[in-house]
């Protein structure tokens, strides 16, 4: 019976080319964008799950009480690892690391940049690396050692065999490579390529030392010995802070590893989620799509449903059951279901090359994983059990005495819930109109907001090696002012782009002392207002005219603001202890997150020190390529040793859109593709109602109707199914959209535009498909219609 019902339904399509085709294809591009979405989606799922103990670590993350807002981040005090590894209960191992940052490593005379954390043994213990040649239990103890990742290794030394080899760091370490690991997969929260000791760290910044619970400057892992022991061990993180440092009221707590990823938003100090966010819309996108081609099934079987009724008859008159047939049309769905994942997986890997591209990862499919392919086989079941099941169930219901008669199908019901269904397909393509027009608004809007400096010609150079001393700086700037390739120069404690460097020991006068603020830092050269081209809003910035500089610092407005301070020039702060001057107040500008206010932030004046990157201004009245050769040049020139290391400032703040930007382009391509598909529906249902009125058409025709007035008869009827899809679709997408702005605090504000797109295009997407069938309809001749009456 399977053998005879499989045959049925290979000459059914191969009968029926033009249904078939469109059937097949709109199920081939809801499966692949389905497919591709969900491997996107459990790509960010697996992160940090790759280690053997990744459901009993934990970062540590610390919470701050500002103004009646809590942040939380996860940057602690290079003490936190020993507290807790001593006095924590449950712990089995805890490390502090810094985060990953470019580091020079040199072999003969190969010099490569490369991304390096310093840390303590703990640390591979509880991120358990596979070693390819090395002692784990041996490796970080020497402070002239480094581990390396496989590929890091191959460039340094070839094919040759690294173990006890010599690396250079920084061009004045010599370190002897200990062991060599697998590269860091890509789905790891922390990437890197070399591995160094903790005091080697200390041995190059003397400062890190220091024991100060009010310094957040590296990250804390925790490893449990069970997750038993969580409850206990997060209830006695909380008073860490206090019980070392008196007035210290922050709170530490314990955020799964395997939550980072996803769930790295916090408020009021708890997980509200992140980039899971996303996710959830991403998988909703996948789901939505795939149900739109289903409904793209149903709407083109049942809209042969004359063409088959006869065999339906037929077949029901010489014994056929109900339930033999409801199974026929199961296994014809099924077998174009099948045929559609074969062509779904061929559009998969012609478009991951390109989503790889855009998304900057890579994807791939795991054909050996078995789980994937139970996970296949239940979508494809699933998929073509919910596309046949309607027109299983209503081409099965056709009595044979009427349809073999020739009396017409009753055909209202059918075509209800083919309105529906139709309308549904419509909801869902009005809202991810709305939304992708909403979420391109709102990236302009916080692009194109004032930052608070000119990011325009602004480039930083990593300072490395001979830049760090005061005279070779002092050089360097001379002579990229005398070439013309720079109008100003200044120096930088870090990226201008990124956070970090935050401190909660700040105290003034007025300060409430059961209030902790955190407040970032950063060290600054002179004439750092007019090279970042901000302003200053009152007082004075740091001149070489003032030698007490040293001993003052500067604000910026949201810092006066939080310390309410009624004559912030000359008020005295004391930052790590020491009493210093405020001498200016520096316009708010972003540094961190271009979505969230700017947080408090105090400067002081490098000595060259602190500084990790110089930025210059190039010469507007120069050409570009010129003015970069020569500054590649100028520097080469002070420091040979070092690769230069430049970028646009402008560049790396691109980066702070990336998230909403990935968010804008899948949900265009998808949203492009489940519209296509909704097109198709709507082509199914065109289809079906021009079989059903062809008759009324043609006797229309007869009767003097131009082709004009039976296009406007056709198109209104689905005009009227978008207007109400429409309509149900606007305070949807209005939640949805309030909701996703709801996370920023600058947020565009919802204007009608975005709806008014979105009717415009759904209707006009209908007419133009619906025409392309209703043309045809309405230029035929109306004899081949009236003939047999």
């Amino acid at each position: 019976m399977l053998k005879l019902n499989l045959k049925i339904a290979l000459r059914n399509l191969w009968k029926n080319k033009g249904f078939s085709l469109i059937n097949i294809g709109g199920l081939a591009i809801g499966l692949a964008s389905c497919m591709i979405l969900l491997i996107y989606v459990s790509y960010e799922w697996s992160y940090d799950k790759q280690f053997k103990n990744h459901d009993k670590t934990y970062v540590v993350y610390q919470s701050v009480v500002a103004s009646g807002k809590t942040f939380s981040w996860p940057w602690t005090p290079n003490v936190m690892a020993n507290e807790v590894q001593e006095k924590i209960p449950g712990v089995k191992y805890a490390s502090h690391s810094t985060y990953p940052r470019p580091n020079l490593i040199t072999v003969g005379d190969k010099k490569l940049s490369s991304k390096v954390i310093f840390t303590d043994p703990n640390f591979v213990k509880i991120l358990d690396y596979k070693f390819i040649k090395g002692n784990p239990s041996q490796v970080l103890n020497d402070i002239n050692t480094i581990i390396l990742t496989k590929s890091f290794a191959e460039k340094l030394f070839g094919n040759e065999d690294p173990i006890n080899k010599t690396v250079k760091f920084e061009n004045k370490e010599v370190l002897k490579v200990s062991a060599v690991i697998e590269d860091v997969p890509a789905n790891s929260s922390i990437i890197f390529e070399c591995i160094m000791p903790w005091e080697l760290f200390i041995k190059n910044e003397p400062w890190a030392k220091d024991s100060n619970w009010g310094n957040n400057m590296c990250l804390t892992l925790v490893q449990l010995q069970d997750n038993k022991f969580f409850q206990e061990a997060n209830a006695a993180m909380e008073g860490i802070y206090k019980r070392n440092q008196k007035d210290n009221v922050a709170v530490a707590l314990l955020h799964p590893l395997v939550k980072w990823h996803l769930y790295a938003d916090f408020e009021n100090g708890k997980s509200i989620g992140g980039k899971i966010d996303q996710l959830k819309i991403f998988l909703l996108l996948a789901f939505c799509i795939l149900l739109i081609a289903c409904v793209n099934f149903m709407n083109l079987s049942t809209a042969r449903s004359e063409r088959r009724a006869k065999e339906v008859g037929v077949r029901k008159a010489i014994g056929s059951t109900r339930k033999s047939l409801i199974s026929q049309f199961f296994i014809e769905s099924l077998l174009i279901t099948f045929i559609s994942t074969v062509l779904a997986f061929i559009l998969v890997e012609v478009s991951l090359p390109y989503f790889n591209n855009i998304l900057n990862i890579k994807l791939t499919i795991d054909y050996t994983n078995s789980e994937f392919w139970i996970i296949l086989f239940s979508l494809m079941i699933f998929t073509g059990f919910v596309a046949g099941s309607y027109p299983a169930l209503y081409l099965s219901s056709f009595e044979p005495v009427k349809v073999l008669k020739g009396l017409k199908i009753k055909t209202d019901s059918s075509v209800s819930v083919r309105k529906i269904l139709v309308v549904g397909q419509f909801v869902f393509a009005a809202c991810l109109i709305v939304c992708t027009a909403v979420i391109y608004q709102q990236l302009n809007y916080v692009k194109n907001k004032p930052i608070g400096y000119d990011q325009s010609n602004l480039i930083q150079i990593k300072i490395d090696g001979k830049m760090r001393e005061s005279s070779k700086f002092e050089l360097l700037k001379t002579q990229l002012l005398k070439s013309g390739a720079a109008t100003n120069v200044t120096i930088f404690s870090s990226d201008v782009t990124e956070g970090g460097n935050n401190t909660t020991n700040i105290e003034w006068e007025g300060k409430n002392p059961k209030e902790l603020i955190s407040f970032n830092h950063r060290a600054i050269g002179y004439d750092f207002i007019e090279t970042i081209g901000t302003k200053l809003i009152s007082g004075r910035e740091f001149s070489r005219e003032f030698k007490s500089d040293t001993n003052n610092v500067m604000l910026n407005e949201a810092a006066v603001k939080m310390m309410g301070l009624k004559q912030p020039i000359g008020a005295t702060i004391t930052f790590w202890g020491n009493k210093l001057t405020n001498v200016g107040v520096v316009k708010d500008f972003v540094v961190e997150s271009a979505y969230q206010k700017v947080a408090p932030m105090i400067f002081y004046l490098d000595t060259h020190e602190n500084a990790t990157v110089i930025l210059a201004r190039l010469n507007p009245n120069q050409n570009i390529s010129s003015s970069l050769a020569t500054i590649d040049e100028l520097v080469t020139q002070i420091e040979p040793n070092y690769p230069v290391n430049r970028k646009f400032v402008n560049e790396s703040f691109e980066v702070k859109f990336q998230d909403e930007k990935l968010l804008g382009t899948l949900s265009n391509w998808f949203g492009g593709f489940a519209i296509f598909i909704s097109c198709l529906g709507l082509l199914g249902l065109a289809l079906f109602m021009a079989e059903q009125r062809k008759k009324e058409i043609s006797i229309r025709k007869v009767l003097g109707a131009s082709t004009g007035n039976i296009l406007t008869l056709l198109n209104k009827d689905f005009i009227k199914l978008v207007a109400i899809a429409n309509v149900i679709a606007i305070p949807i997408a209005y939640v949805v959209i309030n909701k996703w702005l709801s996370a920023f605090e600058y947020r565009v504000s919802i204007s009608f535009l975005p709806f008014a797109l979105a009717i415009i295009i759904s209707i006009l997407i209908a007419v133009l498909t619906v025409s392309i069938q209703s043309i045809k309809v309405a230029k035929a001749n109306p004899v081949d219609a009236l003939k047999y009456e």
